[in-house]
Protein backbone atom coordinates (compact mmCIF):
# COMPACT_ATOMS: atom_id res chain seq x y z
CA UNK A 1 0.00 0.00 0.00
CA UNK A 2 1.54 3.40 -1.03
CA UNK A 3 1.81 5.78 1.30
CA UNK A 4 2.02 9.88 0.42
CA UNK A 5 5.32 11.24 2.27
CA UNK A 6 3.75 14.00 3.77
CA UNK A 7 2.30 11.56 6.57
CA UNK A 8 5.93 10.36 7.99
CA UNK A 9 7.37 12.80 9.88
CA UNK A 10 10.55 14.54 8.20
CA UNK A 11 13.96 13.40 8.35
CA UNK A 12 16.02 13.56 11.52
CA UNK A 13 17.88 16.13 13.05
CA UNK A 14 20.74 13.92 14.88
CA UNK A 15 21.79 10.82 14.25
CA UNK A 16 20.35 7.48 15.65
CA UNK A 17 21.63 5.91 18.55
CA UNK A 18 23.44 2.19 18.38
CA UNK A 19 24.44 -0.13 21.15
CA UNK A 20 25.95 -3.58 20.50
CA UNK A 21 25.56 -6.92 22.23
CA UNK A 22 27.93 -9.85 21.90
CA UNK A 23 28.08 -13.41 23.42
CA UNK A 24 31.80 -14.58 24.23
CA UNK A 25 33.03 -17.80 24.74
CA UNK A 26 35.10 -18.78 28.14
CA UNK A 27 37.53 -20.74 27.22
CA UNK A 28 41.11 -22.48 29.10
CA UNK A 29 43.95 -20.50 28.16
CA UNK A 30 46.22 -23.37 27.40
CA UNK A 31 44.11 -25.88 25.64
CA UNK A 32 41.34 -23.61 24.36
CA UNK A 33 38.76 -25.82 25.66
CA UNK A 34 35.38 -24.45 26.74
CA UNK A 35 35.17 -24.15 30.86
CA UNK A 36 31.69 -23.85 32.02
CA UNK A 37 32.38 -20.45 34.54
CA UNK A 38 29.74 -18.25 32.98
CA UNK A 39 27.52 -17.61 36.31
CA UNK A 40 30.58 -17.51 38.42
CA UNK A 41 32.58 -14.85 35.89
CA UNK A 42 29.14 -12.74 36.15
CA UNK A 43 29.31 -12.41 39.54
CA UNK A 44 32.94 -11.87 39.91
CA UNK A 45 32.45 -8.85 37.81
CA UNK A 46 29.25 -7.53 39.59
CA UNK A 47 31.87 -8.00 43.28
CA UNK A 48 34.39 -5.52 41.36
CA UNK A 49 32.01 -3.05 40.25
CA UNK A 50 30.84 -2.90 43.65
CA UNK A 51 27.27 -3.59 43.05
CA UNK A 52 25.55 -5.99 45.50
CA UNK A 53 24.56 -9.42 44.34
CA UNK A 54 22.45 -11.83 46.02
CA UNK A 55 25.20 -14.29 44.16
CA UNK A 56 27.70 -13.99 47.01
CA UNK A 57 26.88 -16.66 48.93
CA UNK A 58 25.96 -18.92 46.08
CA UNK A 59 29.61 -18.49 44.79
CA UNK A 60 31.07 -19.96 47.87
CA UNK A 61 28.88 -22.80 48.48
CA UNK A 62 27.10 -23.60 44.75
CA UNK A 63 29.15 -22.28 41.43
CA UNK A 64 27.21 -24.29 39.64
CA UNK A 65 24.48 -21.13 40.85
CA UNK A 66 26.54 -18.36 41.01
CA UNK A 67 25.17 -15.84 38.96
CA UNK A 68 22.42 -17.35 37.59
CA UNK A 69 20.03 -14.86 39.60
CA UNK A 70 21.19 -11.95 37.09
CA UNK A 71 19.82 -13.72 34.25
CA UNK A 72 16.51 -14.62 36.11
CA UNK A 73 16.25 -10.39 36.65
CA UNK A 74 15.45 -10.30 32.67
CA UNK A 75 13.98 -13.94 32.44
CA UNK A 76 12.48 -14.18 28.82
CA UNK A 77 14.43 -11.04 27.40
CA UNK A 78 17.32 -12.09 25.07
CA UNK A 79 17.08 -9.11 23.30
CA UNK A 80 17.16 -6.11 25.75
CA UNK A 81 20.24 -6.12 27.44
CA UNK A 82 21.40 -2.85 25.81
CA UNK A 83 23.71 -0.63 28.66
CA UNK A 84 23.44 -3.92 31.31
CA UNK A 85 26.54 -5.21 33.18
CA UNK A 86 28.06 -8.74 31.93
CA UNK A 87 25.21 -11.50 31.88
CA UNK A 88 25.03 -15.27 31.81
CA UNK A 89 24.00 -16.56 28.96
CA UNK A 90 22.30 -19.94 27.18
CA UNK A 91 25.02 -22.19 28.12
CA UNK A 92 27.83 -21.88 31.08
CA UNK A 93 30.23 -21.52 28.54
CA UNK A 94 29.85 -17.86 27.79
CA UNK A 95 28.77 -14.59 29.13
CA UNK A 96 27.20 -11.11 27.10
CA UNK A 97 28.22 -7.95 27.35
CA UNK A 98 26.03 -4.69 26.06
CA UNK A 99 27.12 -1.35 25.43
CA UNK A 100 25.21 1.43 26.46
CA UNK A 101 23.17 3.63 23.13
CA UNK A 102 25.57 5.55 21.07
CA UNK A 103 25.92 8.08 18.45
CA UNK A 104 29.87 8.05 17.46
CA UNK A 105 31.39 4.95 16.34
CA UNK A 106 34.28 6.04 18.52
CA UNK A 107 32.60 5.86 21.67
CA UNK A 108 31.42 2.29 20.02
CA UNK A 109 34.96 0.74 19.77
CA UNK A 110 35.58 2.24 23.61
CA UNK A 111 32.80 0.61 25.28
CA UNK A 112 33.51 -2.82 23.08
CA UNK A 113 37.31 -2.65 24.30
CA UNK A 114 36.32 -1.89 27.62
CA UNK A 115 33.61 -4.70 28.29
CA UNK A 116 35.70 -7.32 27.31
CA UNK A 117 38.79 -6.25 28.71
CA UNK A 118 36.11 -6.37 31.81
CA UNK A 119 35.02 -9.38 30.67
CA UNK A 120 38.22 -10.85 30.54
CA UNK A 121 39.34 -9.55 34.03
CA UNK A 122 36.52 -11.87 36.01
CA UNK A 123 37.48 -15.13 33.83
CA UNK A 124 40.81 -14.54 34.83
CA UNK A 125 40.14 -14.65 38.28
CA UNK A 126 38.80 -18.57 37.70
CA UNK A 127 41.29 -19.15 35.40
CA UNK A 128 39.76 -18.71 32.12
CA UNK A 129 40.16 -16.40 29.38
CA UNK A 130 37.61 -14.66 27.23
CA UNK A 131 37.25 -15.13 23.00
CA UNK A 132 35.08 -13.80 20.31
CA UNK A 133 34.57 -16.61 18.28
CA UNK A 134 30.99 -17.74 16.61
CA UNK A 135 31.42 -21.18 17.50
CA UNK A 136 34.24 -22.56 19.54
CA UNK A 137 36.98 -24.69 17.39
CA UNK A 138 37.52 -27.71 20.01
CA UNK A 139 34.76 -29.58 20.82
CA UNK A 140 32.97 -29.31 23.76
CA UNK A 141 29.67 -30.39 25.81
CA UNK A 142 27.44 -27.50 26.16
CA UNK A 143 26.59 -27.14 30.05
CA UNK A 144 23.19 -25.31 30.59
CA UNK A 145 23.02 -22.19 33.07
CA UNK A 146 20.74 -23.34 35.93
CA UNK A 147 17.78 -20.42 35.22
CA UNK A 148 14.04 -21.19 35.19
CA UNK A 149 13.90 -20.07 31.34
CA UNK A 150 16.88 -21.77 29.95
CA UNK A 151 15.08 -25.04 31.93
CA UNK A 152 11.86 -24.96 30.20
CA UNK A 153 13.53 -23.96 26.66
CA UNK A 154 15.86 -27.27 26.97
CA UNK A 155 13.06 -29.09 27.62
CA UNK A 156 10.59 -27.88 25.22
CA UNK A 157 13.33 -27.89 22.35
CA UNK A 158 15.26 -31.00 23.16
CA UNK A 159 19.09 -32.01 21.43
CA UNK A 160 18.31 -27.91 19.71
CA UNK A 161 18.72 -26.73 22.92
CA UNK A 162 21.26 -29.11 24.61
CA UNK A 163 23.96 -28.44 21.39
CA UNK A 164 23.57 -24.77 20.74
CA UNK A 165 26.76 -23.15 21.63
CA UNK A 166 26.91 -20.05 19.51
CA UNK A 167 27.99 -16.49 19.65
CA UNK A 168 25.97 -13.86 18.02
CA UNK A 169 26.76 -9.38 17.98
CA UNK A 170 23.40 -8.06 17.79
CA UNK A 171 22.76 -4.19 16.61
CA UNK A 172 20.27 -1.81 18.63
CA UNK A 173 19.30 0.96 16.30
CA UNK A 174 17.27 3.86 17.50
CA UNK A 175 13.61 4.43 15.23
CA UNK A 176 11.12 6.77 16.38
CA UNK A 177 7.90 4.22 16.58
CA UNK A 178 6.70 1.28 15.65
CA UNK A 179 5.60 2.70 12.31
CA UNK A 180 8.83 3.37 11.39
CA UNK A 181 10.31 0.42 12.58
CA UNK A 182 8.09 -1.62 10.77
CA UNK A 183 8.68 0.37 7.58
CA UNK A 184 12.49 -0.27 8.51
CA UNK A 185 12.38 -4.32 9.11
CA UNK A 186 10.38 -3.94 5.43
CA UNK A 187 13.44 -2.21 3.84
CA UNK A 188 16.66 -3.43 4.99
CA UNK A 189 15.85 -6.66 4.57
CA UNK A 190 17.31 -7.38 0.89
CA UNK A 191 20.65 -6.23 2.50
CA UNK A 192 21.42 -8.19 5.68
CA UNK A 193 22.72 -11.34 4.17
CA UNK A 194 26.16 -8.77 3.13
CA UNK A 195 26.59 -8.28 7.29
CA UNK A 196 26.69 -11.79 7.71
CA UNK A 197 29.17 -12.38 5.00
CA UNK A 198 31.09 -8.80 6.80
CA UNK A 199 31.26 -10.62 10.26
CA UNK A 200 32.23 -14.54 9.25
CA UNK A 201 33.56 -15.67 12.63
CA UNK A 202 32.54 -19.62 13.12
CA UNK A 203 34.30 -22.18 10.15
CA UNK A 204 34.87 -24.94 12.56
CA UNK A 205 32.59 -27.09 14.63
CA UNK A 206 33.06 -30.02 17.01
CA UNK A 207 36.97 -29.89 16.41
CA UNK A 208 36.61 -30.22 12.26
CA UNK A 209 36.31 -27.28 9.52
CA UNK A 210 32.74 -27.13 8.13
CA UNK A 211 33.46 -25.69 5.42
CA UNK A 212 31.59 -22.71 6.07
CA UNK A 213 33.02 -19.25 6.88
CA UNK A 214 29.99 -18.59 9.47
CA UNK A 215 28.50 -22.11 10.53
CA UNK A 216 26.58 -20.05 13.63
CA UNK A 217 24.34 -19.15 11.12
CA UNK A 218 23.23 -23.03 10.15
CA UNK A 219 23.60 -24.36 14.03
CA UNK A 220 21.37 -21.32 15.25
CA UNK A 221 19.07 -21.45 12.33
CA UNK A 222 17.82 -25.03 13.99
CA UNK A 223 15.11 -23.01 16.39
CA UNK A 224 12.20 -22.60 15.32
CA UNK A 225 12.27 -18.86 14.07
CA UNK A 226 15.16 -17.51 12.75
CA UNK A 227 16.15 -16.02 9.45
CA UNK A 228 14.08 -13.42 6.84
CA UNK A 229 10.28 -12.01 6.88
CA UNK A 230 8.37 -11.44 4.50
CA UNK A 231 7.03 -8.04 4.34
CA UNK A 232 4.62 -6.94 7.17
CA UNK A 233 3.61 -3.34 6.23
CA UNK A 234 2.00 -2.23 9.27
CA UNK A 235 2.95 -2.40 13.20
CA UNK A 236 -0.83 -4.48 13.53
CA UNK A 237 0.33 -6.89 10.90
CA UNK A 238 3.61 -7.38 13.00
CA UNK A 239 2.12 -7.81 15.94
CA UNK A 240 -0.28 -9.89 14.64
CA UNK A 241 2.25 -12.18 13.26
CA UNK A 242 4.39 -12.53 16.33
CA UNK A 243 0.85 -13.51 18.39
CA UNK A 244 0.13 -16.23 15.13
CA UNK A 245 3.72 -17.82 15.88
CA UNK A 246 2.98 -17.99 19.89
CA UNK A 247 -0.34 -19.22 19.59
CA UNK A 248 1.56 -22.36 17.32
CA UNK A 249 2.81 -23.24 21.21
CA UNK A 250 6.09 -23.94 19.65
CA UNK A 251 7.80 -21.06 21.53
CA UNK A 252 8.51 -20.71 24.98
CA UNK A 253 7.99 -16.69 24.89
CA UNK A 254 8.27 -14.09 22.38
CA UNK A 255 11.97 -13.58 23.18
CA UNK A 256 12.90 -16.96 21.27
CA UNK A 257 11.29 -15.40 17.71
CA UNK A 258 14.85 -14.65 16.78
CA UNK A 259 14.20 -13.26 12.89
CA UNK A 260 17.04 -11.25 11.10
CA UNK A 261 15.49 -8.15 12.54
CA UNK A 262 12.76 -7.39 14.57
CA UNK A 263 11.17 -4.96 16.92
CA UNK A 264 12.51 -4.75 20.25
CA UNK A 265 9.77 -5.50 23.23
CA UNK A 266 11.46 -3.03 25.70
CA UNK A 267 13.66 -0.30 23.76
CA UNK A 268 12.67 1.98 20.60
CA UNK A 269 14.94 0.17 18.42
CA UNK A 270 15.51 -2.11 15.77
CA UNK A 271 17.22 -5.35 16.49
CA UNK A 272 19.68 -6.79 13.92
CA UNK A 273 20.95 -10.12 14.73
CA UNK A 274 22.52 -11.34 11.78
CA UNK A 275 26.43 -11.22 12.68
CA UNK A 276 28.60 -13.51 14.27
CA UNK A 277 30.55 -11.93 17.09
CA UNK A 278 33.46 -9.95 15.70
CA UNK A 279 36.91 -11.45 16.66
CA UNK A 280 38.30 -7.75 16.31
CA UNK A 281 35.94 -4.90 17.90
CA UNK A 282 36.13 -2.69 14.85
CA UNK A 283 34.61 -5.21 12.58
CA UNK A 284 31.61 -5.50 15.05
CA UNK A 285 31.54 -1.29 14.81
CA UNK A 286 31.32 -1.53 11.20
CA UNK A 287 28.37 -4.13 11.38
CA UNK A 288 26.34 -1.05 13.66
CA UNK A 289 27.26 1.73 11.49
CA UNK A 290 26.38 -0.21 8.43
CA UNK A 291 23.07 -1.22 10.43
CA UNK A 292 22.69 2.31 11.15
CA UNK A 293 23.39 3.37 7.90
CA UNK A 294 20.48 0.63 6.78
CA UNK A 295 17.85 2.08 9.00
CA UNK A 296 18.41 5.21 8.28
CA UNK A 297 17.94 4.72 4.30
CA UNK A 298 15.03 2.95 5.40
CA UNK A 299 13.34 5.42 7.30
CA UNK A 300 14.17 7.81 4.26
CA UNK A 301 12.44 5.54 1.45
CA UNK A 302 9.36 5.41 3.69
CA UNK A 303 9.18 8.94 4.44
CA UNK A 304 9.19 9.51 0.51
CA UNK A 305 6.61 7.13 -0.18
CA UNK A 306 8.64 4.55 -1.84
CA UNK A 307 7.95 0.94 -1.78
CA UNK A 308 9.77 -2.20 -0.20
CA UNK A 309 10.99 -5.00 -2.59
CA UNK A 310 9.13 -7.83 -2.38
CA UNK A 311 11.60 -10.35 -2.96
CA UNK A 312 10.55 -13.68 -1.19
CA UNK A 313 12.12 -14.57 2.51
CA UNK A 314 12.95 -17.88 0.30
CA UNK A 315 15.37 -15.63 -1.73
CA UNK A 316 16.62 -14.33 0.98
CA UNK A 317 17.17 -17.74 2.79
CA UNK A 318 19.53 -19.15 0.12
CA UNK A 319 21.15 -15.01 -0.15
CA UNK A 320 22.18 -15.82 4.15
CA UNK A 321 22.99 -19.21 2.94
CA UNK A 322 25.31 -18.16 0.81
CA UNK A 323 26.86 -15.20 3.26
CA UNK A 324 26.95 -18.13 5.54
CA UNK A 325 29.12 -20.63 2.77
CA UNK A 326 32.18 -18.42 1.63
CA UNK A 327 31.83 -15.53 3.81
CA UNK A 328 33.98 -12.73 1.68
CA UNK A 329 36.25 -15.18 -0.05
CA UNK A 330 33.71 -16.30 -3.40
CA UNK A 331 30.39 -14.31 -4.54
CA UNK A 332 27.40 -13.04 -2.51
CA UNK A 333 23.95 -12.53 -4.28
CA UNK A 334 23.47 -9.39 -4.95
CA UNK A 335 20.83 -7.59 -3.71
CA UNK A 336 19.91 -5.87 -7.01
CA UNK A 337 19.77 -8.24 -8.93
CA UNK A 338 19.14 -11.39 -6.97
CA UNK A 339 22.39 -13.33 -8.65
CA UNK A 340 25.38 -13.99 -7.60
CA UNK A 341 28.58 -11.72 -7.80
CA UNK A 342 31.82 -11.36 -6.16
CA UNK A 343 31.66 -10.15 -2.18
CA UNK A 344 33.61 -7.00 -2.59
CA UNK A 345 30.85 -6.13 -5.35
CA UNK A 346 28.44 -6.92 -3.46
CA UNK A 347 29.86 -5.23 -0.04
CA UNK A 348 30.18 -1.84 -2.30
CA UNK A 349 27.24 -1.80 -3.29
CA UNK A 350 25.84 -2.01 0.26
CA UNK A 351 28.30 1.25 1.27
CA UNK A 352 27.12 2.83 -1.70
CA UNK A 353 23.41 2.44 -0.86
CA UNK A 354 23.83 3.84 2.56
CA UNK A 355 26.35 6.31 1.58
CA UNK A 356 23.87 9.27 1.96
CA UNK A 357 22.85 8.26 5.29
CA UNK A 358 26.47 7.31 6.36
CA UNK A 359 27.85 11.03 4.63
CA UNK A 360 24.96 12.66 7.13
CA UNK A 361 26.28 10.65 10.19
CA UNK A 362 30.22 11.60 9.59
CA UNK A 363 30.23 8.05 9.33
CA UNK A 364 31.48 7.47 5.65
CA UNK A 365 35.15 8.15 5.66
CA UNK A 366 35.90 5.77 8.75
CA UNK A 367 33.52 3.08 7.12
CA UNK A 368 35.22 3.06 3.57
CA UNK A 369 38.52 2.30 5.50
CA UNK A 370 37.15 -0.34 7.55
CA UNK A 371 35.60 -2.04 4.73
CA UNK A 372 38.93 -1.68 2.37
CA UNK A 373 40.70 -3.53 6.12
CA UNK A 374 38.41 -6.49 6.03
CA UNK A 375 38.58 -6.78 2.52
CA UNK A 376 42.34 -6.51 2.09
CA UNK A 377 43.11 -9.17 5.79
CA UNK A 378 39.51 -10.67 5.60
CA UNK A 379 37.26 -11.79 8.41
CA UNK A 380 37.69 -13.83 11.74
CA UNK A 381 37.21 -17.13 9.77
CA UNK A 382 39.60 -16.45 7.53
CA UNK A 383 42.66 -15.35 10.56
CA UNK A 384 41.10 -18.47 12.42
CA UNK A 385 41.91 -21.16 9.23
CA UNK A 386 45.18 -18.76 8.83
CA UNK A 387 46.45 -19.51 12.11
CA UNK A 388 45.38 -23.06 11.59
CA UNK A 389 47.39 -23.65 8.52
CA UNK A 390 50.39 -22.04 10.43
CA UNK A 391 50.36 -24.11 13.13
CA UNK A 392 49.73 -27.48 11.83
CA UNK A 393 46.36 -27.75 12.41
CA UNK A 394 46.48 -27.32 15.90
CA UNK A 395 42.91 -25.81 16.91
CA UNK A 396 44.16 -25.01 20.37
CA UNK A 397 46.33 -22.33 18.85
CA UNK A 398 43.57 -21.40 17.01
CA UNK A 399 41.91 -20.50 19.90
CA UNK A 400 45.20 -18.90 21.56
CA UNK A 401 45.49 -16.53 19.01
CA UNK A 402 41.80 -15.53 19.05
CA UNK A 403 42.23 -14.63 23.04
CA UNK A 404 44.93 -12.23 22.10
CA UNK A 405 42.84 -10.31 19.63
CA UNK A 406 39.75 -10.34 21.29
CA UNK A 407 41.18 -8.47 23.84
CA UNK A 408 44.10 -6.58 22.22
Amino acid sequence: MTTSPTQHPGPRSAPRTMGIEEELLLVDPATGELVPVGPIVVARDVRAAGAPSDDDAADAGNPQRAGAAQHEARDGHDDDTAGTPLETELQMQQVETATPPRTLLSELVDDLRTLRRRADVAAQEVGARIVALGTSPRPGVPVLTPVTRYRAMAQLMGVTAAEQLTCGCHVHVGIESEEEGVAVLDRIRPWLAVLTALSTNSPYWDGRDTGYAGYRTQVFGRWPVTGPTDLFGTPEAYHRRVTELMTTGALLDEGMIYLDARLSRSYPTVEVRVADICLEPEDAVLVAALSRGLVETAAAAWRAGEQPDDVAGSVLRMATWRASRSGLTSELVDPRTRRPAPAAEVVQALVDHVRPALAASGDLPWVEQQVATVLQRGTGADRQRRVAEAEGGDLAAVVRDAVEVTVG
